[in-house]
């Protein structure tokens, strides 16, 4: 199995930041939204996939945030994995989950944010 970086497709942050990725790391993985994701085989839940970018490797071990973050970036390789690494080692590990749930918990008042990237799946307009 290739791996797989899951992200909220309902959100225009999370999509310009997917798009950003597909253009210039272009990772040998899968991109997929989690509204269209297969979450049971993957071996995550709706619930994780709502909360943080996910990343699931080759073994079936799924990382979330600032680490699904680090993942796509080693996985990219040279230039990005170098910043990827040092994502994975304390405190700069610490300073990332941080700084990660900061960006998650206001993307909709980022740039490329809607309003309803503040809501809960469920609460969401339908953007298809």
């Amino acid at each position: 199995m290739r791996p797989v970086l899951v992200f909220d497709g309902d959100c225009g942050f999370c999509t310009t930041c997917v798009r950003f990725v597909e253009r210039y790391l272009r990772p040998d993985a899968t991109i997929i939204a989690w509204q269209f994701a297969d979450l049971g085989e993957l071996g995550v839940t709706r619930e994780r996939a709502e909360y943080e970018l996910l990343w699931v490797d080759e073994r079936g071990r799924a990382f979330g945030g600032a680490q699904a973050v680090a993942k796509l970036l080693i996985r990219a390789g040279l230039p990005w994995s170098a910043p990827g690494l040092l994502l994975r080692v304390p405190p700069v590990r610490w300073l990332a989950h941080w700084l990660y749930r900061a960006v998650a918990d206001n993307r909709g008042r980022l740039p490329g944010g809607t309003p309803a990237c503040a809501l809960p799946a469920d609460r969401r307009p339908l953007q298809r």
